[in-house]
């Protein structure tokens, strides 16, 4: 076959890259063609997506790749984070900035639901897990809390969806990414009615699921007039980018799971149906949906977001530091004395990261991290550690013990935690893809395009495309000292 040329835009909570990517059959390779930031704002006491920023970045990021492609892209695809909306009205105009998954406004929202809806039936209905920040809360917020809004919308749209309907015109919901939102049915995989009805969520918001690795439509003839590209393709990858990463795992052993290590960190296996059991359930492990009609069994952490809100805090105090001088740092300290749940509430929007860890540690009657070196190692190994914890549990669901970790995203690039990853877990871990999310959207796309037939094939040029690094585990004992110090604090 000819190459197949294609572009791939990945939005991350704090960025986002365009990147193309040719497919000659058997090997990808890919090309960054532009990156922009993704700040939300502050606005009152809300806090928002700029998602006229992020379109205009959208636009840009297509027709740079267009300058820079010589053969035309023969698709494009996007994908984003989940839970997120936006709404448009009945004119087909976007009705304010989606709010961010991290706006206080459904704090207190689950409890309200759950009068209508009891916590354990709808994680039995749904099979997601009812974080604060699910969509199912988000809109029940909307509801209740801007209701002329509410009123005049017409169409409820994921962050990748909208920014879809805005490029093609066509109004779709992309499946994987519409499985983080709190209001699927666990057996059909479509909307479910009783959720709706119950919640008097008017069906019309809701917008036809569609499955990855679909044609959605061509650019609108006014965008590729604007950018001057011509009418290309959109299609849908598996739009939430944690879908997209997992597709891009290269699998060679059946008992694996799987850290997919961006801000945040998210622990899982693929299973061939949901696990929505009391246990898993207890163990806040949640479904979402994945390629063949897979689920994705998962656990969401807090990941590299205590390390970039560090360095955040030191370059705003004039101290600048790379990632790679802060593993530099981390490496000069043998062991931490001290250890943090990363998921505690202190590190959900702290003004200050260091100090937040430094109060988690002065809370739990530990020494205090001082250093910025004895701070990072603090953060790597606790994240090592929670992953044990986390690894420990999903086996507490499965027949079999795990024997392999698949270890994606950007977090490969720290070798230290890599390392520190295996001897907490006791497994190895194979590492890589880095850009695993964007080697799943383009080989979706690939798939749309009739060109890969299915999730083995995909992995196969997976495999065919990079070699990842194995980290074997080491100081089994040593580490087992401190996992017993961790489950401790962790338990308190």
């Amino acid at each position: 076959m000819s190459s197949l040329n294609m572009l791939a835009l990945d939005l991350g909570a704090s960025g986002g890259r365009a990147m193309l990517g040719a497919f000659d059959g058997s090997r990808l390779t890919m090309n960054e063609v532009y990156r922009f930031s993704n700040e939300p704002v502050s606005l009152g006491n809300c806090f928002l997506w700029d998602f006229l920023r992020l379109f205009h970045e959208v636009k840009q990021s297509i027709g740079k790749a267009g300058l820079y492609s010589g053969p035309e892209i023969s698709s494009l695809a996007i994908d984003t984070w989940g839970v997120d909306v936006g709404f448009i009205d009945w004119g087909g105009r976007l009705l304010g900035n989606p709010h961010h998954y991290r706006d206080p406004r459904t704090e207190n929202i689950p409890e309200e639901v759950y009068q209508f809806l009891p916590k354990d039936e709808l994680y039995r209905m749904t099979g997601n897990y009812p974080w604060q920040y699910n969509t199912i809360f988000q809109l029940y917020a909307t509801k209740s809390q801007e209701a002329a809004l509410f009123k005049q919308a017409s169409g409820m749209l994921f962050m990748p969806d909208l920014i879809n309907y805005f490029l093609t015109g066509e109004k779709a919901t992309e499946y994987t990414v519409a499985s983080t939102s709190g209001m699927l049915d666990a057996t059909t995989g479509d909307w479910s009615r009783e959720v709706l009805d119950r919640l008097a969520f008017p069906e019309s918001l809701f917008a036809e699921i569609r499955q990855p690795g679909t044609v959605l439509a061509p650019l609108q003839d006014k965008v590729s007039a604007e950018i001057n590209v011509r009418p290309v393709s959109v299609v849908l990858t598996a739009s939430h980018d944690s879908a997209s990463a997992v597709a891009a795992i290269p699998v060679s052993f059946s008992r694996y799971a799987y850290i997919s290590c961006g801000t945040w960190s998210i622990v899982g296996i693929e299973n061939g149906k949901q696990i929505n059991s009391p246990l898993s359930q207890r163990l806040s492990f949640t479904n979402e949906g994945s390629l063949d009609n897979k689920t994705r069994v998962l656990k969401n952490i807090m990941g590299l977001w205590l390390l970039q809100e560090c360095r955040k805090q030191w370059a705003n105090e004039g101290e600048p530091l790379s990632y790679q001088s802060m593993q530099n740092l981390a490496r000069t300290i043998s062991n931490s004395n001290c250890y943090i749940d990363p998921d505690d509430n202190l590190f959900l929007l702290p003004s200050h990261m260091p100090d937040a860890i430094r109060l988690f540690c002065q809370r739990t009657n530990q020494p205090i991290p001082q250093s910025k070196a004895e701070i990072i190692r603090c953060v790597v190994e606790s994240m090592a550690l929670k992953y044990r914890k986390t690894i420990e549990e999903l086996e507490l669901l499965l027949p079999n013990k795990i024997e392999i970790i698949h270890m994606l995203g950007g977090g490969v690039n720290n070798h230290l935690l890599c390392q520190l990853t295996a001897n907490a877990v006791g497994k190895p871990v194979v590492a890589g893809p880095v850009e695993a999310t964007v080697m799943g959207n383009l080989l979706v796309q690939a798939m749309a395009h009739g060109e890969i037939l299915n999730l083995n094939e995909l992995r196969q040029v997976v495999k065919n495309s990079f070699s990842p690094l194995t980290y074997e585990p080491q100081s089994k004992e040593e580490w087992g000292s401190k996992y017993e110090r961790y489950k401790k604090l962790a338990e308190r």
